[in-house]
């Protein structure tokens, strides 16, 4: 990956966006793609939708969601803590200890997760979870007066870290689900304009509030009313300790982005995608999806009168934590190989399974 599409993916990433309140990465996306695009619109729900001209070819829809999960300030009290409310699939096992960023509308205010030390706690609950709604965040002031010149109820909260390079081509941070999916999809239509545009009509969509029920894909996909949709995500990576590989399957960071089979998956669709990666000699894993899926995917399909679907996915290990590790070999490949299948569709290209 080069430095400019690096320091892209760094500024989508770090920059907030927890479910409800995407905007900013928004914003980010759009900065990118105005250029680019024949034309961009943002629906009522907050879904970026660009568009690439084509030559009457299908309508193919790229989909990655640009939302995080994150915490919500929901009350103060008269000490000045604040407590707060999970946006999303957190883990209260992780939280306490953590550095937090509070979003609010004049900007950032620092924060920490308030975690007991354990000297004070009995040797008999110090393996007992804190549930969260009884964890707190601390500002350092000491009024509920203070605090509420400071944050307003509802401002989103965020982990406080960003992008590091580890050793490889491997990196951490937060979010990575889904904004990395953002990214590619961003990233293909830049590719397919830069190739001359396709015969295909595609569309590159940002989707919001996916981590808290694909609410962003159901609207974007009956607005866009696609031929075929391809949705961009993680999936969980199963080559480090503890994870068990028989419900999952064999699927390693580095070697390549993830197809999906199974019956959320279109299988016109999916051969298009293993016949473009190997003619064009990408790498990719394949893992089998025997029911609905639990991410945009699953209401992409199910849009209308039906949608041919199918889901490429990024190796994810730690995910819905503030460390998510993945390679950026993998968003490369992922990129190289939607942009190929874009730009090989071709007009009346059937999706009807036979």
């Amino acid at each position: 990956m080069n430095k400019q599409d690096f320091n892209f993916l760094k500024k989508l990433v770090e920059t907030p966006s927890p479910s409800g309140y995407e905007q900013p990465a928004q914003r980010v996306i759009r900065a990118e793609l105005e250029s680019v695009a024949d034309d961009m619109q943002t629906d009522v729900m907050g879904n970026l939708i660009s568009h690439l001209a084509g030559k009457g070819g299908p309508k193919l829809m790229l989909a990655g969601h640009c939302d995080e999960i994150g915490f919500m300030v929901q009350y103060v009290d008269d000490n000045g803590f604040i407590y707060f409310g999970a946006i999303g699939g957190v883990d209260p096992h992780l939280t306490p200890g953590q550095r937090v960023k509070i979003h609010t509308a004049d900007g950032e205010v620092s924060g920490v997760i308030g975690k007991k030390a354990i000297h004070l706690i009995e040797p008999k609950d110090r393996d007992t979870v804190i549930k969260l709604k009884e964890q707190y965040i601390d500002i350092g002031c000491g009024s509920k007066e203070e605090v509420l010149k400071l944050v307003a109820i509802g401002d989103p909260v965020t982990f406080a870290v960003g992008v590091e390079k580890l050793q490889r081509d491997l990196v951490t941070s937060r979010a990575f689900d889904d904004k990395m999916g953002a990214f590619i999809v961003t990233e293909v239509m830049k590719k397919v304009k830069q190739k001359g545009g396709g015969t295909a009509e595609l569309y590159s969509v940002s989707t919001v509030q996916e981590e808290i029920g694909l609410r962003g894909a159901t609207t974007s996909s009956y607005g866009v009313n696609p031929d075929a949709g391809i949705v961009v995500e993680v999936t969980h990576a199963t080559d480090y300790p503890g994870v068990e590989k028989m419900g999952i399957g064999d699927v390693e960071v580095g070697k390549g982005p993830v197809i999906a089979r199974g019956p959320n998956i279109n299988p016109v669709l999916f051969q298009l995608l293993m016949e473009t990666a190997e003619k064009e000699k990408i790498p990719v894993q394949v893992v089998g999806a025997p029911r609905g899926l639990g991410n945009d995917a699953n209401v992409m399909q199910l849009s209308r009168g039906g949608v041919a679907t199918a889901l490429v996915a990024i190796p994810l290990r730690y995910m819905h934590t503030p460390v998510e590790v993945l390679s950026l070999g993998d968003l490369d490949s992922a990129i190289k190989l939607l942009t190929a299948l874009s730009l090989r569709l071709e007009k009346g290209q059937s999706f009807i399974p036979v």
